[in-house]
């Protein structure tokens, strides 16, 4: 398969990135002559215990070791990296103290707030200091639905500077959505918000909150931030944010708690669509070094940089944006709709900020795209010189929107990998060309692979995306499955002694990654696998469609494909727009991609981050009941995919 050079990088750049240094020491040191990025990577996987204590004296973590580097490195699940380390967390989030800007908030109401990595330590130090006397301590569960703001890091940071266990979602989450997440962790503090601003309004969640606490039996304590100045009268055993952090307070010593390496640090969840959401455990340790490694060598962070990734606290992007502290970079953080109060807003923040490192979700881009927004002839953005995507398949035609609208000369990295692993199996770096619609390399250490059925490696040829080597950021495991049963069954019952993600992906001639959708997405027809990604790509080339989401039915003992479209408002879906949409599709893919069922809907379904919901439109499509709609931003719009009448026997 032959793809479009987009982008690469300048002799310059080369030499001045952080993976090239790295790769002269491990050179030096080892005695080697690695001569590019695939060199390095085939040997970080071939010496992966070399590779990972290397990385972690070269990315100069702060803690001990210890002597052993790994514990049956070849046990899937079971390996156990750095079993003798011990280290914190947030102390290596926080080495610097100076006065440099650490956080900055952009509110999308216009709100600015700046905290220096010298305020950053003092605030930290407050909450810690009251995050113990009300008896929070090493193992503890401390959840938060919180806004992205500068309030939600420095209470993460406390919280993990005590050896507790941080848990985060956003506030738009319903009742039922948080209870199913944080009830099955049984936090004993909660942090969250009398309400935050959304789309031009402010929303009061005093009522949400009261439900939800109601329904924590652990709860002891909640700790408020007055964030949409609603100030409601505090219930019993609660405090003001400001309160605890009031500037004529005496700053207490920060002491950090030594944990292990594999102790739990972070809880996240999966999405939840078809139960209640499973609790991913990831450990203090493995996120740290993979995060470090990702930021530092994959994407060239740098003390002088600006970060900033569009995200809510409810994804995982969230928590390896606030990593990026390690490297003393500032962080830009935004709460509020990215199209408020106009499709720019972003890139006002960005030329305004002098963002560097730009991160959003490829549907942002192609919603930009569809908005005809041109950055590049409305702003500046003189110091981008990187953009990361993430969240569901960059299609290749976005590629080519942010080198024509947005900026010609700029490393464009599509990353994937997931909460599962709170970082990237496949990502980007600085020292590689881009190609057009593919993932530029993978990540480091990590022996990612394609397979095919019967589980042999194959190139240029779609398959499951695995991982075949034990990893530090692999999950302890999962809350409350004390025989492991639950972890082995999402992960490694498919292949022996193998990780299955869960993508449908190829690995290209360049050693670039193509995903082409989730595993449990692809559409059949005719025993034929098709990457959803593959049919949305084109059907979105069509002006009219705003979004489209694509199933299989079961039909007539075979499977048929089910398009449904959200249109421009005001167009409908005639016999003309059909036709151009599948003529559309069957130029530019095959014929088994061609929609038997193409239907209009006002909306289409999502979870809270932001991904659409194919498995869901599945069971309702064919009557089946969606166990837990929580999950969603917007369950109500699976109503209208009910008793469709083009979809009738």
């Amino acid at each position: 398969m032959t793809t479009k050079m987009l982008w690469q990088p300048n002799a310059d750049i080369i030499a001045n990135a952080r993976i090239t240094h790295f790769m002269q020491r491990v050179n030096q040191d080892f005695e080697l002559a690695l001569a590019n990025y695939h060199d390095l990577h085939q040997w970080s996987v071939e010496h992966s215990a070399d590779f990972w204590r290397y990385a972690w004296d070269y990315l100069e973590v702060i803690g001990d070791a210890g002597e052993r580097t790994v514990e049956d490195p070849h046990k899937l699940p079971g390996a156990r990296w750095f079993p003798d380390a011990r280290l914190n967390f947030a102390e290596n989030l926080m080495r610097h103290q100076d006065h440099r800007a650490a956080l900055v908030f952009r509110g999308e109401n216009g709100t600015r707030k700046e905290i220096s990595y010298h305020e950053l330590h003092r605030q930290v130090a407050l909450v810690a200091q009251h995050l113990k006397e009300l008896g929070i301590t090493k193992g503890d569960r401390v959840a938060a639905m919180m806004p992205n703001c500068c309030e939600t890091i420095v209470a993460m940071l406390a919280t993990a500077s005590l050896g507790a266990i941080w848990s985060s979602c956003s506030p738009d989450f319903g009742v039922q959505g948080v209870l199913d997440r944080f009830g099955q962790i049984e936090p004993k503090l909660l942090v969250t918000v009398d309400g935050y601003f959304y789309n031009g309004k402010t929303l009061d969640i005093k009522e949400k909150t009261d439900a939800i606490r109601a329904e924590l039996p652990t709860l002891e304590h909640t700790l408020y931030v007055d964030f949409a100045n609603l100030t409601p009268a505090l219930p019993e055993r609660s405090a003001w944010w400001h309160d605890v952090i009031a500037d004529s307070k005496d700053t207490p010593a920060l002491n950090f708690v030594a944990t292990d390496f594999n102790d739990p640090l972070y809880i996240m969840f999966s999405s939840g669509t078809t139960g209640v959401p499973k609790c991913i455990v990831h450990g203090a340790g493995g996120t740290l070094l993979q995060h470090l490694k990702e930021h530092a060598l994959h994407t060239d962070l740098q003390r002088d940089d600006v970060f900033f990734y569009f995200t809510t606290c409810g994804w995982m992007m969230w928590n390896w944006l606030v990593s990026g502290l390690a490297q003393g970079a500032t962080l830009v953080l935004f709460d509020g709709s990215p199209f408020y109060p106009a499709p720019e807003i972003l890139w006002d923040i960005a030329d305004e900020e002098g963002i560097s490192v730009f991160g959003t979700s490829a549907k942002y881009l192609s919603a930009l795209e569809k908005a005809e927004a041109k950055p590049r002839e409305s702003h500046d953005l003189e110091d981008l010189r990187a953009i990361l995507t993430t969240g569901s398949v960059l299609a290749p035609e976005s590629f080519d929107y942010v080198y024509r609208d947005i900026k010609e000369d700029l490393c464009l990295s599509s990353i994937s990998g997931g909460t599962d692993i709170i970082s990237c199996f496949a990502l980007g770096c600085p020292v590689l060309p881009v190609y057009r619609g593919e993932l530029q390399c993978r990540g480091l250490g990590l022996d990612v692979q394609i397979f095919n059925e019967q589980g042999e490696p194959v190139r240029n040829e779609k398959g499951e995306l695995v991982c075949r080597n034990s990893f530090p950021c692999m999950p302890i495991g999962f809350w409350n499955d004390a025989d492991g049963q639950r972890y082995f069954n999402a992960y490694f019952d498919r292949f022996e002694n193998t990780w299955a993600h869960g993508d449908y992906a190829e690995l290209t001639d360049h050693d670039g990654v193509i995903i082409y959708g989730r595993s449990d997405a692809v559409l059949n027809p005719g025993g034929v696998r098709i990457g959803t990604a593959e049919i949305y790509r084109q059907v979105e080339k069509v002006d009219a469609v705003l979004e489209s989401i694509a199933v299989g039915q079961r039909w007539q003992d075979d499977e048929r494909v089910v398009l449904f479209v959200r249109l421009r408002p005001g167009v409908e879906l005639d016999d003309e727009l059909q036709q151009q949409i599948r003529k559309t599709i069957r130029a530019n893919a095959t014929p088994r991609h061609v929609p038997a069922v193409i239907a209009q809907v006002k909306d289409i379904p999502r979870t809270i981050s932001g991904k659409i919901v194919e498995l869901a439109v599945r069971q309702v499509i064919h009557g089946e009941q969606v166990k837990n709609t929580d999950a969603l931003a917007n369950p109500e719009a699976l109503a209208e995919f009910a008793d469709r009448p083009e979809l009738q026997n």
